[in-house]
């Protein structure tokens, strides 16, 4: 009987034993059809999990068009989101690529929450999110059977590519299509120089000259050189440019961490190997902008990262500019761009018109028509061209004669009027127009007619010759320099408003001519 017993009671166990076990797989089978994220730790998203069957591509871009409507400032968008590019998705983490450190750590703080919201609605999963820096190698982060896009060497190759879609060069500005002659030679060959060694020479390059004679066309030409030997930064703004993101970076908005904003501001400008800024003449005046780029400039130089600098005048001659500042404009090359001569005009309407289907029409003797008569500006020489290719869009000549051209070209074309270092000429003129003495334009008197005819004759000189403004002060009467340039400023707002004033200048330049 015992025996019996304890037989039936083994059994019953057994038989429970299986009732559990049965139970048991029955609710894991449940479990992980309902959690199947919660049963494997690692894994792959289901397809239909992305919606409709999306890659990386076009679920990230459906993302980013619908968190923009959420997002009311644009800037705010433009600035953290849109920059950023999924990589791949592993479990339930999102790895998104990120350009910096400090917009990895903003949308970690601010974003995450509403990322999360945003691709629930489109996959009806909730997801959290890793940022990985675009310079870091993400291929072992992600899993080998959801990469959709080739990863090897992704963040090198990706981190070239920026930098070359953020660099705001131009690429039709090259050495190649740069013409050179006598009065640009020196500056093109050390741009060229900077271009092949850069931050070893020439260190910063100053490019000074009127408006309208290349600068901006060299230093787009150095930057595409660097870009397309190197995989070096290159940044290229205006001065202009310059002074708007640094107060843009000072406005307070509480929609932003404005810590965050600076530190990017301080990543674009310094976190680069070539800083090309133009126009640095328009610094003038902003004086926590100038103060900005000192330490900028200071801590690229000390990183023997090279720094491109252009203006319309020397930095002699840029006395409004902090004095530290113009010291270190000093301390590498500086060279001058000098209006084109004849000779260098010819050949830079013929390279204009090259490949134009007119241009087969247009003589010889039309070409040296244009650059005897258009001002020393090649921006002008070029709408010399477009002005006459219309004209004969409209007329259909046979033949582009110098009878033709001067039809066309009407009203367009001035009196040439460079004069080279000759302001003692200039100051006969205005003497003679306004019967007065060269002695009365350089001598300290300061009635009305005597300096409204100084102003005049200080204006054509700067305008109209390649002298400094130091030695057109010293010509009239050792003025200093912030006398001259006050003239000359004042003179070229004046002209656009007085018409007695236009007159008047336009005279004393027949005269001169003639």
């Amino acid at each position: 009987m015992l025996i019996s017993c304890l037989y039936t009671d083994k059994m019953d166990l057994f038989l429970w034993k299986s009732v559990c076990i049965t139970m048991f797989k029955k609710i894991f089978y449940i479990f992980y059809f309902i959690f199947p994220q919660s049963c494997f730790t690692i894994g792959v998203v289901k397809t239909e999990h992305r919606g409709d069957g999306m890659d990386n591509e076009q679920l990230w871009n459906k993302f980013l068009t619908q968190i923009q409507i959420k997002i009311l400032q644009p800037f705010s968008f433009n600035s953290w989101l849109k920059p950023t590019k999924l990589l791949g998705i592993n479990g339930n983490s999102c790895i998104v690529e990120v350009e910096s450190e400090f917009q990895k750590n903003f949308l970690a703080r601010n974003y995450t929450d509403l990322m999360s919201e945003v691709l629930y609605e489109i996959t009806n999963v909730n997801y959290d999110f890793e940022f990985v820096l675009k310079s870091d190698n993400h291929e072992e982060e992600l899993p080998q059977d959801d990469r959709v896009v080739e990863t090897k060497n992704l963040g090198k190759s990706l981190e070239i590519e920026h930098k070359k879609l953020n660099s705001n060069l131009n690429p039709k500005y090259t050495f190649d299509n740069f013409i050179v002659g006598d009065t640009n030679r020196f500056a093109c060959s050390s741009a060229q120089a900077v271009a092949e060694n850069p931050g070893k020479i020439y260190n910063p390059l100053f490019i000074y000259g009127k408006s309208g004679l290349g600068k901006t066309h060299l230093m787009h030409a150095i930057g595409n050189r660097i870009s397309s030997n190197s995989d070096k930064v290159v940044l290229y703004v205006t001065s202009s440019e310059f002074i708007a993101d640094f107060t843009g970076m000072l406005r307070k908005d509480k929609n932003v961490d404005n810590y965050e904003v600076m530190n990017n501001f301080k990543e674009k400008y310094r976190n680069i190997d070539v800083l090309i800024i133009d126009d640095i003449q328009f610094l003038a005046g902003a004086d926590k902008s100038q103060d900005e780029f000192f330490h900028t400039f200071t801590e690229l130089y000390d990183s023997n990262k090279q720094i491109i600098i252009s203006s319309d005048r020397s930095p002699d001659d840029l006395k409004l500019l902090e004095e530290r500042l113009l010291t270190r404009f000093r301390w590498g090359l500086t060279a001058n761009i000098y209006p084109p001569d004849f000779a260098l005009r010819c050949q830079i309407l013929r390279n204009k018109m090259m490949g134009h289907e007119v241009a087969k029409l247009v003589d010889d003797r039309v070409i040296e028509y244009i650059a005897s008569n258009c001002e020393n500006d090649v921006r002008q020489l070029e709408g010399a061209i477009n002005r006459l290719y219309a004209y004969a869009a409209i007329m259909v000549p046979n033949e582009i004669n110098v009878d033709f051209a001067t039809e066309a070209l009407k009203g367009f074309l001035g009196t040439s009027m460079y004069i080279t270092n000759n302001i003692q000429r200039i100051q006969r003129a205005v003497a003679e127009y306004f019967n007065l003495s060269v002695e009365d334009l350089k001598s300290k008197k300061r009635t009305a007619n005597i300096n409204y005819a100084r102003q005049i004759g200080i204006y054509l000189s700067q305008t109209t010759t390649d002298e400094t403004l130091v030695k057109i002060g010293l010509e009239f009467g050792n003025r200093d320099h912030s006398t001259v340039i006050h003239a000359c400023d004042k003179i070229a707002e004046d002209i656009n408003t007085n018409g007695k004033l236009k007159d008047d200048i336009e005279n004393i330049k027949n005269k001169i001519v003639n």
